[in-house]
């Protein structure tokens, strides 16, 4: 029951000259206590030491007034059941989704967030992951989890922290965009949004909105890539 899925997608949770999820406190706060929600599930497998990430997460959220609680202190698959929203946040994609294949998540999350209303926030990492699959991440491949295939709560691909050309520098590998249309040279591939740093996708059962700080980039197979503004609306991606 797709019409159920609250989801908000950042770019990254570290913008300069805002403190970590500064930048996307509105729309945070917008989307938990909008619904009543004070109690997160914080999920940080990205990172190896779950203990120092769950320490940075709940300093500033409990600032803001909400309960954290990390999945490593208890049963995964019982804390998720019990979850009013969950937040996926960012390191190392494929360490991450690993983890989310090890501890068998993947299908109760998707079900969890897509049936059964559970708020999803992602950022980085838990950005890529959302998606149908991490083939467009920039992370390195520490470990190898059994497929790219991800939790598929939209059905496209995400570049976080998608980054445009620097005319000034002699650098000349590829450029983030190169990168992502040599993904889309392969059958299966499909549309991937770039979202640069301070951007974020707003979904709420079936619309989906940019917002944040700055345009984003969008690439559609057999298309040229255009920019898309602050308040386009998406939702179209979402049927593809």
């Amino acid at each position: 029951m797709l019409s159920s899925r609250q989801i908000l997608l950042l770019s990254t949770s570290r913008v300069h000259g805002y403190e970590f999820l500064e930048y996307a406190k509105e729309h945070i706060d917008k989307l938990l206590r909008g619904n009543n929600v004070t109690n997160l599930l914080f999920i940080p497998y990205a990172l190896k030491d779950h203990d120092f990430y769950l320490a940075r997460v709940d300093a500033v959220l409990s600032k803001w007034g909400y309960n954290v609680t990390s999945i490593h202190k208890g049963d995964p698959k019982t804390l998720i059941q019990a979850a009013q929203a969950i937040y996926i946040g960012g390191g190392n994609t494929f360490r991450l989704l690993k983890a989310l294949y090890d501890n068998d998540l993947l299908d109760l999350i998707r079900k969890r967030v897509l049936e059964e209303g559970v708020l999803y926030l992602g950022s980085s990492a838990g950005t890529n992951v959302a998606t149908r699959g991490i083939h467009t991440t920039n992370d390195m491949p520490i470990v190898y989890p059994p497929s790219l295939d991800a939790l598929k709560l939209v059905p496209f691909n995400i570049n976080p922290h998608y980054l445009d050309p620097d005319l000034n520098s002699v650098h000349k590998g590829e450029t983030r965009q190169e990168r992502i249309l040599q993904y889309q040279e392969l059958p299966e591939a499909g549309v991937v949004i770039g979202l640069r740093e301070g951007s974020m996708l707003l979904i709420e059962n079936n619309t989906m909105i940019l917002k944040g700080l700055c345009k984003s980039r969008l690439f559609i197979p057999g298309q040229e890539p255009q920019e898309i503004d602050v308040g386009t609306d998406l939702s179209h991606l979402l049927n593809r």
